[in-house]
């Protein structure tokens, strides 16, 4: 057994290499895609080259070419292509995966229970890791504290983050093994939450890194057995493609690993950590497309504030519900210029992580200066891009900024951006579909393993602002709504145009990659109810079948 608990056996079989492709073709399906122009479009059958491409699509009407290597017939069933999550953290999602996940305690009662079953069943581990807690959904209106953890265990270091990855909780016994005390400063960009001027056991933001070094880090295997896990899951989602936000060298060199091995089936479009990270990665420039169009060094991840529950988001005005903060800006004005301009100047894609209406103000900015100098085909990317003064909004049309956003986003944060922000500062709130009318561009994804890295789900948000339950009726702040074609191109050539991919993956035509799904249902014709209930059956990617439901 792995660290993880993942049988050497399965990890070995994971590891074997893909047969290789000849000239195929699968036909007696319901094909459903979107044209280039964003419109549905109907087939039947599907011709794919021996190197994994679409060579042509066919209607019923059409005669089925032979002299086929292979052939598959879907019985009808319906077939889409594959989804582009715009914005994930693909080592995040497998270790989330294989460690304590509190993502669904409701109380902090229940996340106590869960933390002493998991110390129970894992007697081995030095450090107990995990994250997924969120005191909004607990109702407990206040961070979680130290002692709250110490009386679960007091002994061994807990260290968990929170759902958003924008603050951090630990008990005692991890404060002190950091070397964390009363006169520990918060560093520029984060906050360490204080009680009569003790640390109460949560870092926001830049502080978590006070605690977290002290952390053991994973072994190469360990981070193998979590991307592993992580592509598993996004192939049984629909996910044959990601953006990876914020890649380090160490997940890098994993991706390298599985990719000289034969084990990388989706494809990643990679953004590092910071400029000085993505540039031990790829030098001087983006790398090219390795593996058969599976990775690639896009571009570079860089962070301007944190995130609403955490109250770390940068806001122009203070929060409604704590009139002393206004947030964490992470960078100066010129700093932030200065990384975008060093990063553009080898020809990286630049993602700014940016929440709150200061925030982005601040990268619209920069992008309004440095696209003075940048010319060109840049495809500037604000990351969330949540809350946004609405006298900025057209900024996003100006330079056809990206707003890589992700609607279940809106649904799990509604009742809380409402406390954050107020009902007289709602106007620019995942504002989708003022985005899109103002001339910027929408890239959606889900931001696992924050949220779950589900399609169905953001795409059905996307088009209703409702939850699972259809709350609120009518969605919240309907008028930004987007229609289900453009939620659905938000997810799949959008989701691709975001990272320089739509000539490569995104949709189903002729030349692009042959990554489809198979699901039960047809999501253009299914109410949202149903189109969240959604199953994906098989997942292809590059015309290999990469996942089936037994």
């Amino acid at each position: 057994m792995t660290k993880f608990g993942v049988p050497t056996l399965l990890l070995a079989a994971a590891l074997l290499p893909a047969p290789a492709l000849a000239d195929g073709l699968v036909y007696n399906a319901t094909g459903v895609t979107l044209d280039k122009d964003g419109k549905v479009e109907r087939f039947s059958a599907m011709q794919v080259t021996r190197d994994g491409r679409v060579a042509k699509l066919l209607k019923t009407r059409d005669k089925l070419p032979d002299k086929l290597d292979w052939r598959v017939d879907m019985k009808g069933r319906v077939l889409l292509p594959g989804f582009v999550d715009a914005h994930g953290h693909v080592m995040g999602l497998g270790f989330r995966a294989l460690a304590l996940d509190l993502s669904g305690t409701r109380s902090l009662a229940e996340a106590q229970a869960a933390i002493a079953a998991y110390i129970k069943a894992n007697p081995e581990r030095k450090w107990i890791l995990g994250g997924g807690w969120n005191q909004e959904s607990w109702g407990l209106g206040r961070f979680p504290t130290a002692a709250d953890l110490d009386a679960v265990s007091a002994d061994r270091p807990i260290w968990l983050s929170r759902a958003d990855g924008h603050a951090s909780w630990g008990n005692s016994a991890a404060l002190r093994a950091a070397g964390v005390t009363a006169r520990s400063v918060s560093p520029a960009g984060g906050r360490i939450e204080l009680a009569n001027g003790q640390p109460l056991g949560v870092f926001v933001d830049a502080a978590q890194a006070l605690v977290a070094k002290a952390v053991p880090q994973p072994l190469a295997k360990e981070r193998d057995a979590a991307f592993l896990r992580a592509q598993q899951l996004l192939l049984e989602s629909g996910i044959t493609a990601t953006a990876d936000m914020g890649t380090t060298l160490d997940e890098w060199q994993t991706y390298r690993r599985m990719g000289d091995l034969g084990n990388l089936r989706v494809r990643i479009m990679s953004y590092g950590k910071g400029v000085e990270e993505t540039v031990r990665i790829g030098g001087t420039g983006p790398t090219p497309w390795l593996y058969g169009d599976k990775l690639k060094l896009v571009g570079v991840k860089i962070y301007g504030d944190g995130a609403l529950g955490s109250r770390g988001a940068w806001l122009k005005a203070p929060y409604a519900d704590a009139p002393r903060e206004r947030g964490l800006g992470f960078q100066s004005d010129d700093v932030l210029r200065n990384l975008m301009s060093r990063a553009a100047m080898d020809g990286y894609q630049i993602a700014v992580h940016a929440i709150g209406d200061r925030a982005n103000a601040q990268v619209l900015d920069a992008i309004d200066e440095l696209a003075l100098t940048y010319k060109g085909d840049r495809r500037w990317r604000v990351e969330h891009a949540q809350v946004i003064d609405p006298v900025d909004l057209a900024r996003f049309g100006r330079n056809g900024v990206i707003a890589s956003m992700q609607p279940v986003h809106q649904t799990s944060d509604r009742t809380m951006a409402e406390a954050r922000l107020g009902p007289a500062r709602l106007g620019g709130a995942y504002a989708w579909a003022s985005v899109l009318q103002r001339g910027g561009r929408l890239a959606f994804g889900s931001d696992y393993p924050v949220e779950r890295p589900d399609p169905f789900a953001g795409w059905a948000a996307a088009f209703t602002r409702a939850d699972a339950e259809g709350r609120p009726f009518g969605g919240w702040q309907p008028q930004e709504r987007v229609t289900r074609e453009q939620a659905w191109r938000g997810f799949t050539g959008d989701g691709a145009y975001a990272g320089f991919a739509e000539d490569r993956f995104g949709r189903l035509a002729p030349g692009q990659r042959a990554d489809f799904i198979i699901v039960d249902r047809d999501p253009t014709l299914a109410s949202p109810t149903e189109l969240r209930a959604t199953s994906v059956r098989e997942t292809w990617v590059g015309g290999e079948k990469m996942f089936e439901r037994k």
